[in-house]
């Protein structure tokens, strides 16, 4: 596992000048947000550009963290801007507080990993709610199907997250709280990138949005 993500790093080091400043001033906005998920974010972006339209937005989940922690963060990446630093909850099949397992498939309840492109909005069951597509086939691909999606949820409540060990869970969307909802999903609807990293090796080798350098 360290060895892909050493090597990730490696990939990643060739970045221009103007992609190191972006990187720093980002990262000074968000110090909670590991340097090296930010990078790989960035990157995965980057790589994405290539091939379509990635909007000006881009939201990074660190599913590294306990869930009683802030793991989300929404970036304005023309300006350098962080927008949301909000808690996220993951699906129930992953885990407790710290996911362990992301899947791809119906029924699993758990929480997918890679880069998703944002879409539509619609209101539902959970109230106003942002479609998701998977743009990583075998890995996250599934997400419109499986209605991956944001939402908010009065399970997602920090302070009884706190209180129990863990945030509630999901049944496999990143879900955020109710008063959160509306402001994140407006700056991440119709055509902007989320990134959902976690240690899984697999796809941390796989990943073509990691790999712009060898294409």
């Amino acid at each position: 596992m360290r060895r892909s993500v050493a090597l990730l790093l490696c990939l990643c080091a060739a970045s221009s000048a103007h992609a190191d400043d972006l990187l720093e001033r980002l990262a000074a906005q968000a110090p909670r947000l590991d340097r090296m998920v930010l990078t790989l974010a960035l990157t995965a972006r980057d790589c994405a550009a290539r091939e379509r339209a990635v909007g000006t937005r881009l939201a990074v989940v660190d599913y590294t963290r306990p869930s009683t922690e802030v793991r989300l963060w929404v970036f304005d990446i023309p300006r350098a801007r962080l927008l949301h630093a909000e808690h996220v909850a993951h699906g129930r099949g992953s885990g407790g507080d710290v996911p362990q397992a992301f899947s791809n498939v119906e029924g699993s309840y758990q929480s997918s990993l890679g880069l998703f492109a944002t879409a539509e909005t619609y209101i539902g069951g959970n109230g106003y709610s942002l479609r998701m597509d998977g743009l990583e086939p075998g890995i996250n691909d599934a997400a419109r199907e499986r209605l991956i999606v944001m939402h908010g949820a009065d399970y997602v409540d920090p302070a009884q997250a706190r209180r129990q060990g863990r945030l509630g869970r999901s049944w496999g969307c990143p879900a955020v709280r109710s008063a959160a909802a509306r402001p994140v999903i407006d700056a991440l609807k119709d055509g902007q990138l989320l990134f959902a990293y976690a240690r899984d090796g697999a796809w941390l080798d796989g990943s073509r949005y990691l790999r712009c350098a060898r294409r």
